[in-house]
């Protein structure tokens, strides 16, 4: 079918996203684009620099049904797209070596990130060693622990300082003399999903070098599990070049779930319908 036989519509009913569909003469959505403004969950604030949101973009969803692809339709959805966006800049976060990757490289989105995904399934774990790890002593550290709901405007000292409550997010951290030194910290979806997002673990500057990551993250995974009895995974995002972090989650169990890489465009850039390849 002749690309131009090929309306791209927008979609105007999700709330806080804008989305545009590629829609065929029958009604078949061959393919849909979606734009958020970059999102900060708070979250963010216990990522690394690296994968934390990017300010002052956009995030761009973009998908083709595989039997419409070659057809021009996914370039006509990003024309759309930067047509009627005001944002510098789009990001995008693309699984490693698929279509998605290959569109970004064909549209001169530049890359900017690679990102391992780990799983570690508690099924998997040994729980005597783990306890080794926890109970291992750390002269002048001690280990605490926090329970609630992150706040929006999060910072890890006062969480600590603040009383444990019911909540999706599980904190465990290191501290000295009352000093906060290193911490972990998980999120835990709805109650039915079985999997939890783990941020961190992060050692404070003058505390590094004496094991303190690997102390909070395996006491982390220890007490999560504890509060959270229904989860059976924990899920990590690290970027490829992270040896170091790499290196401990694999020591606690951690495996290979998918790698993304991310890419961006700046906005100036445009793609037009007539570049559709």
């Amino acid at each position: 079918m002749n690309q131009r036989s090929i309306d791209i519509v927008a979609v105007s009913d999700h709330p806080g996203v804008r989305w545009w569909q590629a829609v065929a003469s029958y009604g078949f959505v061959a393919g849909v684009a979606g734009l958020r403004p970059s999102r900060s969950l708070g979250h963010d604030l216990l990522l690394p620099a690296a994968l934390a949101a990017t300010p002052g973009a956009a995030e761009l969803t973009l998908y083709v049904e595989p039997q419409w692809r070659r057809r021009g339709i996914g370039s006509r959805l990003l024309a759309a797209v930067l047509a009627q966006t005001s944002e510098p800049r789009l990001v995008a976060e693309v699984a490693a070596d698929s279509p998605g990757e290959a569109f970004c490289l064909r549209h001169h989105f530049r890359h900017t990130l690679a990102v391992r995904h780990d799983l570690l399934t508690y099924c998997d774990v040994h729980r005597a060693w783990l306890g080794e790890l926890v109970d291992a002593e750390h002269p002048g550290y001690r280990l605490t622990h926090w329970t609630g709901d992150l706040p929006a405007e999060l910072r890890v000292e006062e969480l600590l300082r603040s009383p444990s409550r019911p909540g999706d997010a599980v904190l465990t951290a290191a501290d000295t003399d009352g000093d906060l030194a290193a911490y972990a910290v998980a999120v835990v979806g709805a109650p039915a999903q079985p999997r939890a997002r783990q941020y961190g673990p992060a050692v404070l500057p003058g505390h590094r070098g004496r094991w303190l990551e690997r102390w909070v993250n395996a006491a982390l995974i220890q007490r999560l599990q504890e509060v959270h009895p229904h989860l059976e995974e924990i899920e990590t995002v690290t970027a490829e070049d992270d040896s170091r972090l790499l290196a401990l989650r694999e020591d606690l169990g951690f495996g290979l779930l998918r790698r993304t890489r991310r890419y961006e465009l700046v906005c100036d850039n445009r793609t037009g319908p007539d570049d559709a390849r």
